[in-house]
């Protein structure tokens, strides 16, 4: 994957093609690459990293589809308590995705410094860390989980809160495997090496989706059909990530001493990226919480298009959740390595990428959304009104988000995390919360006031972003 540029420049330009666009890099001073020690991500190298990511998230939301689906048929009572429930377990998947993509920063940049000791001690320090915090809180969630359920949800029906009890349990003993995966997983996008998670990710969702259809078809489980197949599928992904970060033929993997030793250095490095990302999501989720009670001000069909229409931006926003990690693989190697012309480029072929993919998929999902009207029972004014919206979200998908979301895990990649953290806090509860209120209450917008003022979040956080990598200041923090 990594390449030296010695033998390369001997002509004064070379073309690189990416989804059809043509990337030019000039000799030295040009292009921002450093020839002398530069490191080069090949356009192979970013293709898969780019198609593997994609696909994974693809066949993760379809899969969530397929689930929605089958738990319909468990009865009601079943599908508000896996709603109410996966709402909570959110939160937890955050801060497990926050303390990965800590790690995640520290161990790129030891890969691209060539430092394999600390880039092995990085990656099993977080595996070591990951598996003793998610125990930690899966023994609370289990030890408090009737009182937790009473304080979020007390006031539902008695057989909706059984299913919340039933589900909750269950999926509280996955949380040691989902966070050991998404800390093996870290280090092999780390790498570059991201087919491994596409593969067991397709090998998981289809022994999740199955169970799921034996557990509610077959064996008439109710809610723990749906559960345990989860809680399986996760300890699959778990059980073979980290089997495969134990290959010593790669160039970084766990060291069985580095796990069993607390390395308090290595710790506060990943924690130093993990905390402020961690807190960061943790708010936007609770907003979101917030703004659902908000949308359940306005009318049945507005409520119903709402719904529809975040199941088809989940569709639309697949490229950022793609792009965002492989920002963090490069951008991370990039600085790892102290090559700050290096990252440059990156930073601008990796937006360009962005930029031009989204463009291309949200068009693409815009143009198929009254296909998809087809096979939802709603009425012509819903139906109409989820245009509308995918319309709106779509258009600033493409032209703020890659700004606002891949470009920020860049600057993250580099260490810029207290103030992308401020920034995005300030502009979800301004931008996002407030405006919300004011344009879907005050304005009488309804649900297209709260897709706005997304959007507005979205733009204000891609011109800040932006003028942030444009100011040079991330050039100068240091991580390792």
């Amino acid at each position: 994957m990594l390449k030296t540029y010695d033998k390369v420049y001997k002509i004064d330009i070379r073309h690189f093609y990416v989804f059809g666009i043509e990337y030019r890099q000039q000799k030295k001073g040009d292009d921002g690459m450093n020839q002398s020690n530069g490191l080069l991500f090949s356009d192979k190298d970013l293709k898969n990293m780019i198609v593997s990511l994609f696909f994974e998230q693809l066949l993760v939301m379809l899969v969530g589809l397929v689930d929605t689906f089958v738990i319909s048929y468990a009865g009601e009572a079943a599908v508000s308590g896996v709603s109410l429930v996966n709402m909570f377990n959110t939160i937890f998947i955050y801060l497990f995705t926050a303390l990965a993509s800590g790690g995640a920063v520290i161990i790129s940049q030891y890969i691209g410094n060539k430092d394999q000791n600390n880039s092995n001690k990085s990656s099993s320090q977080l595996l070591m860390f990951s598996t003793i915090f998610s125990l930690l809180v899966a023994m609370v969630v289990l030890v408090l989980d009737q009182k937790l359920l009473t304080l979020l949800f007390g006031s539902v029906e008695s057989d909706v809160m059984a299913a919340c009890l039933t589900y909750l349990r269950i999926s509280a003993y996955s949380y040691p495997a989902l966070a050991i995966y998404n800390a093996g997983a870290a280090l092999y996008r780390s790498m570059g090496k991201t087919q491994a998670t596409m593969y067991i990710s397709i090998i998981a969702n289809i022994i999740n989706a199955v169970g799921n259809i034996i557990g509610v078809f077959v064996l008439k489980a109710g809610v723990a059909g749906v559960a345990y197949p989860s809680l399986i599928s996760r300890l699959f992904s778990a059980v073979v990530m980290t089997y495969l970060c134990f290959n010593q033929k790669l160039d970084t993997h766990y060291v069985k001493q580095d796990i069993l030793t607390w390395d308090q250095a290595m710790l506060s490095k990943i924690l130093r990226i993990a905390i402020p990302n961690g807190i960061e999501n943790g708010i936007f989720q609770l907003v979101k919480v917030a703004l659902s009670s908000v949308v359940a001000l306005f009318g049945t069909y507005q409520i119903a298009a709402n719904g529809v229409a975040q199941s088809i931006w989940s569709l639309a926003a697949l490229v950022g959740a793609a792009m965002g990690p492989i920002y963090i693989t490069v951008i991370g190697q990039c600085m790892g390595a102290n090559d700050v012309k290096a990252a440059d480029f990156y930073f601008k072929k990796l937006t360009k990428i962005t930029l031009t993919f989204s463009v291309v998929w949200n068009i693409l999902v815009f143009v198929l959304t009254p296909f998809f009207m087809k096979f939802y029972a709603l009425s012509s004014e819903t139906k109409e009104l989820v245009i509308i919206l995918v319309f709106i979200h779509n258009l600033f998908n493409t032209v703020a988000f890659p700004f606002s979301g891949p470009l920020s895990n860049g600057l993250r990649a580099v260490g810029d995390v207290k103030f992308t953290m401020v920034v995005s806090i300030a502009s979800t509860v301004l931008g996002r919360l407030v405006f919300s209120i004011i344009f879907a209450i005050y304005f009488n917008l309804g649900v297209i006031g709260i897709a706005f003022a997304m959007c507005l979040d979205w733009s204000i956080r891609a011109v800040i972003f932006y003028g942030r990598y444009r100011s040079k200041r991330w050039q100068t923090f240091k991580l390792i």
